[in-house]
C-alpha cells in the first residue's frame, strides 16, 4: 500500500457537463443512477438530465401480487424525472422495484403463470400511469434469504420466466407506443447469486445486468475491515473478492460484456475501534453509528480532517485511517472512479451504474464518470 495525497487535474472536476447539448445522441457507455428519494420531492435543479443515460427511481413495492408505489412522493418525483426528457430526449426514466426491504414478494408474484400475469398487467399499468421507460427488477435475491424474505428453490427458474414474460409484453407494448421500454436487473455480485440464477438465459430478455459490485465488506457483517468495492483482488484480501472478479464470473456465466453495466457506490462503509496495523486494512474492527457514510460527507468532514488517505495499488481503492480514532473507511473517490472507468473501456462493458445520485450533490464524482468515460483521462493525468 502506498500513502500518498493526490490531485485530480482541473479540467477534470471543473463544473462542467460534457452533455450541454440535448440533440446529439447520448453516447456509450452508459451511465446509469440510481434515484432514491424516499418521501422527500425533488426539486427543480436537483437532477443533471444530461449526466445520465438512464435514471432508476428507487423503489416501487410489490402488495397483493401487483407493482405499487413505494413513497408518498413518488407521483411527484416520476413526474419530475419524465419532464426531464424534455431536456434530453435521449434520457430513460426506469422504476426500480424491491430492492434489500422489499423483494418480500418477489418469489410469490413468480412462482405461477396466473401470479406472474397479475404482476406484469400491473407492471404495465403503472408503467402506462406514470409514462416510464421501462422496469429495473432489484429482487434481492432469488433463491436466497435476502433481508429474511421468503424464498424457494424454484426461484431460479421462475426468475428467468418472469424476465421472458416481461420482455414479451415490453415489446409487444414497444411497438405499439414506438418507444422502446427497457428492462433491466440488479444483480449480487457473488457465485451464490449466480449459483441461483440462470444468466445465460436471463441475458437473453434484459438490456443491462447493473452488477452490484460493491458491499463486498460491510460493517455489520464483517468483524474485520475490507474495501467494499475494490477493482482487482489484493491476495491479502482473506476473502479474495473485487469487481473484477465479479465481472469474469458472470461473463463465464453467459452474460455478454456489452450487457453489464458496473456498479460503483457514492457512499463508503465506517469501522470502529480498529487497530492501526495496516493503516486499519483487513483488521478487526467493530459498526460505529454512522456506518453508512455518502461521499459528501466523507469528502466535507473526514477526508485531511484527522482521517489521511491511503491507496491500494493492488485493489485500486483509497481508503481513509485515522490513528487517533482507531476509525477505519472504504470508500471511492474521483482516483478510483477513473480507474473503474478505464477498466469498462478496456473491457468493452455497457457502462457504469452508481448508488445513489442524493451521496454526492455536489456531482464530483458523476462528472468524474462522464469525463473518464467519454473523455478519457489518462492514468497519467492523476498526479501524486
Amino acid at each position: 500500500m502506498i500513502r500518498f495525497q493526490f490531485a485530480i487535474l482541473g479540467f477534470m472536476l471543473a463544473a462542467i457537463t460534457p452533455y450541454a447539448s440535448a440533440a446529439r445522441k447520448f453516447p456509450e457507455p452508459m451511465v446509469v443512477g440510481y434515484v432514491f428519494q424516499r418521501d422527500a420531492v425533488l426539486t427543480p435543479g436537483q437532477i443533471d438530465a444530461h449526466s445520465m443515460s438512464r435514471i432508476n427511481c428507487a423503489f416501487a413495492n410489490i402488495k397483493d401480487g401487483r407493482m405499487v408505489t413505494g413513497f408518498a412522493a413518488d407521483a411527484q418525483n416520476f413526474a419530475y424525472l419524465t419532464a426531464l426528457r424534455k431536456q434530453n430526449p435521449h434520457l430513460a426514466i426506469l422504476a426500480s422495484v424491491g430492492g434489500w426491504q422489499w423483494s418480500t414478494d418477489f418469489s410469490d408474484v413468480s412462482l405461477t403463470a396466473q401470479s406472474r400475469e397479475l404482476f406484469i398487467q400491473s407492471v404495465m399499468e403503472f408503467l402506462r400511469q406514470y409514462d416510464l421507460d421501462g422496469l429495473d427488477i432489484d429482487w434481492e435475491y432469488p433463491g436466497m434469504a435476502g433481508s429474511g424474505h421468503a424464498f424457494r428453490s424454484e426461484d431460479k427458474q421462475n426468475f428467468t420466466l418472469l424476465l421472458k414474460e416481461l420482455r414479451q409484453h415490453f415489446d409487444r407494448e414497444t411497438s405499439r407506443r414506438g418507444r422502446k421500454l427497457y428492462l433491466t436487473i440488479a444483480a449480487g455480485a457473488s457465485d451464490d447469486y449466480l449459483a441461483h440464477t440462470e444468466m445465460a438465459n436471463v441475458q437473453r430478455y434484459v438490456d443491462t445486468v447493473n452488477l452490484m459490485a460493491y458491499d463486498y465488506y460491510e460493517p455489520s457483517s464483517d468483524t474485520h475491515t475490507g474495501h467494499h468495492a475494490p477493482l482487482f483482488t489484493n491476495s491479502a484480501d482473506p476473502k479474495k473478492v473485487s469487481a473484477d472478479a465479479s465481472v469474469r464470473a458472470f461473463e463465464r456465466a453467459g452474460v455478454p460484456a456489452a450487457k453489464i453495466l458496473l456498479g460503483v457506490p457514492f457512499y463508503g462503509h465506517v469501522w470502529g475501534e480498529v487497530p492501526a496495523a495496516g493503516h486499519g486494512l483487513f483488521q478487526a474492527g467493530k459498526p460505529t453509528p454512522r456506518g453508512y457514510a455518502p461521499y459528501s460527507l466523507i469528502s466535507e468532514t473526514m477526508l485531511n480532517q484527522g482521517f489521511v488517505r491511503y491507496w491500494d495499488e493492488a485493489a485500486s481503492v483509497p481508503y481513509l485511517y485515522s490513528a487517533d480514532k482507531q476509525i477505519f473507511v472504504s470508500y471511492e473517490d474521483p482516483e478510483s472512479l477513473a480507474a473503474k472507468s478505464r477498466y469498462v473501456l478496456t473491457h468493452k462493458l455497457g457502462g457504469v451504474m452508481f448508488w445513489d445520485y442524493s451521496s454526492d450533490p455536489s456531482g464530483t464524482l458523476l462528472r468524474t464518470l462522464n469525463l473518464s468515460l467519454h473523455r478519457p483521462v489518462p492514468k497519467s493525468a492523476i498526479v501524486p
